[in-house]
């Protein structure tokens, strides 16, 4: 859904990423009028140990773009990864900063909170475990709040953003992301609804208090568990 949504209308970061588009009001109304209605809930719970699929999901082949219109143009030149807030060690990652860390993939499934889900996923990058071992986050940092190229945000609990299977993916099924899919770099978190999982990354923020995202203060849960059902806030 709205992992590519911006907070307010395109807002450029500090390299000044052009945007092409423009944001379509009309379907970030029906999706804040989804939450009003609860579309989608069917009021059950199930066990991921147990249960692959969260209720209320359907299965896809396919990979969905969520697409509001616009689309910032970050390129492997231009792109840059500030991780700041209460860390001991902030740093700015260029392209080539980031290719010369250590790499991982992970196969993962994706929850969407429009009700699909894609089993299976092959992602390449950077795991946010060694970030965090970069950054040393200080004792009190317990919340993260990500930030995208096109103004969106949206926040985490540092315990969700550390999962070992969250990663600030690169690559998909053996190629680059794509730009509508977030490339070249985009945040993972498997577990959690995947607008938790921001696209164009360009900032990540550590707070001692919960900060709520775009979508987080427009009616969807702060928590985002799909197999709590935690769609919409209550």
């Amino acid at each position: 859904m709205a992992d590519d949504i911006p907070q307010n209308g395109p807002q450029n970061g500090p390299q000044d990423i052009p945007q092409d588009g423009q944001i379509r009001d009309k379907l970030i109304a029906t999706k804040e009028q989804w939450a009003r209605e609860g579309r989608g809930l069917t009021g059950e719970t199930a066990d991921p140990a147990r249960d692959r699929l969260p209720p209320g999901q359907r299965l896809v082949e396919t990979w969905p773009v969520l697409d509001l219109g616009i689309l910032p143009r970050v390129s492997e030149a231009n792109w840059t990864l500030a991780v700041d807030g209460l860390v001991d060690n902030p740093v700015t990652w260029t392209w080539s900063d980031l290719q010369a860390q250590p790499r991982e993939r992970v196969v993962s499934d994706i929850h969407c909170v429009t009700t699909w889900s894609r089993y299976d996923n092959q992602w390449d990058g950077v795991s946010t475990r060694h970030l965090l071992s970069v950054v040393q986050p200080r004792p009190e940092a317990r919340f993260v709040l990500c930030h995208s190229s096109d103004g969106y945000t949206t926040n985490l609990p540092l315990e969700a953003f550390a999962a070992e299977d969250a990663l600030l993916a690169t690559g998909w099924e053996g190629q680059p992301i794509s730009r509508d899919h977030g490339g070249p770099v985009r945040v993972v978190v498997p577990k959690l609804y995947f607008w938790k999982s921001a696209k164009w990354v360009k900032r990540i923020e550590f707070l001692a208090e919960d900060r709520r995202g775009y979508w987080e203060v427009r009616g969807y849960h702060n928590d985002a568990d799909p197999w709590r059902e935690e769609r919409y806030s209550e």
